[in-house]
């Protein structure tokens, strides 16, 4: 429209007179000026450059693709692993709240969203190394990992390969008992549950993960999204996320752990301190088990308050390297 308008006026420039034709310029200056900036403002406000996304893709350790987008900058980094079934997409909420103060990363663990799907054994120990590569990638120095559901495995995963990259780690409801186990016998009935029916069992059991209250178009979203995940990729998770052995796992792993978590399912912090003595945990009650997406604004507070007790938002440290005579990093087990 702008470009039609200014084309039109430059061909009738004969019938001004110099003097009239400079006034005229200016004219025209101002209403494009106008224009655009209506433009801007039917449109919405244009992207931040803190909110610019570059979208790439890595390979991880067995050669699997793995999809993922960063924004933001700086040498502060927080990395968000989605969960069982999920994608990229399901932290868009803290994206959006936290690119203005450090470069987030979001990805695609392999098997989900745009990442690749060549993969035989869907272990933690593999999610973990599609984040490590991402990280490795990237030549990040300094990285909070934030994990949901499924995630804070495959965080603890990742810390165990990226060493002291790692500032620390963050849970979404997850990491509500550490030392507990399932028998064979459980885990073989939860998997033949969904195995019976994948799409309805899947659609059926994220509904009651939502409290009554939240939004209708938002669980139906979700539960439709991941119901309609790769049934085989799905409950290769399952059964290895169900085998996991976070005591073991965390005997490897020497940073702080928090969690911000719904008491849908009772976090047994007493239980926690045996296995991580760092463990801490905030608490959203009635939230159910997306938290982040069903109150974005009081997660993103308590996720912002979790974060600023490593990185204050105003004043952060220099990177790790650059303190030589700094004090060791709190660490995860008593010695």
């Amino acid at each position: 429209m702008v470009c039609g308008l200014s084309d039109n006026l430059s061909a009738r420039h004969g019938l001004f007179p110099a003097g009239g034709r400079m006034v005229f310029t200016y004219a025209v200056m101002a209403i494009i000026t106008c224009l655009l900036l209506a433009c801007r403002q039917e449109s919405g406000p244009g992207p931040s450059t803190a909110l610019a996304v570059a979208t790439d893709s890595v390979y991880s350790a067995d050669s699997v693709q793995i999809r993922y987008d960063v924004r933001g900058s700086g040498k502060y980094a927080l990395v968000f692993i989605h969960c069982w079934s999920c994608d990229r997409t399901f932290g868009d909420e803290q994206v959006a709240e936290f690119a203005g103060d450090y470069k987030v990363v979001t990805l695609d663990l392999a098997g989900h969203g745009e990442s690749g799907t060549a993969r035989q054994t869907w272990s933690m120990a593999a999610y973990g190394a599609d984040v490590a590569a991402v990280v490795n990638k990237l030549h990040l120095p300094n990285v909070i990992l934030i994990g949901h559901s499924m995630g804070g495995a495959v965080m603890i995963e990742a810390a165990r390969l990226l060493g002291n990259r790692v500032v620390a780690l963050i849970g979404v409801d997850n990491l509500q008992n550490l030392a507990q186990e399932l028998t064979e016998e459980e885990i073989a009935g939860y998997l033949a549950h969904f195995a019976a029916d994948f799409q309805t069992a899947t659609h059926e059991f994220v509904k009651t993960m939502f409290p009554a209250a939240a939004d209708s178009a938002l669980v139906e979203r979700v539960s439709t999204n991941m119901a309609s995940a790769p049934e085989t990729i799905a409950l290769g998770s399952f059964d290895q996320l169900f085998h996991y052995n976070f005591v073991t796992a965390l005997r490897d792993v020497r940073v702080p752990i928090r969690c911000i978590n719904s008491d849908e399912y009772p976090t047994d912090v007493e239980a926690n301190n045996r296995v991580a003595a760092s463990f801490k945990v905030e608490l959203m009650p009635g939230m159910g088990h997306f938290p982040h997406m069903v109150a974005p604004e009081r997660f993103n507070q308590l996720l912002h308050k979790t974060i600023e007790e490593f990185w204050p938002r105003q004043t952060r440290p220099p990177a790790r390297d650059q303190q030589p005579g700094s004090a060791a990093p709190e660490t995860d087990r008593e010695t």
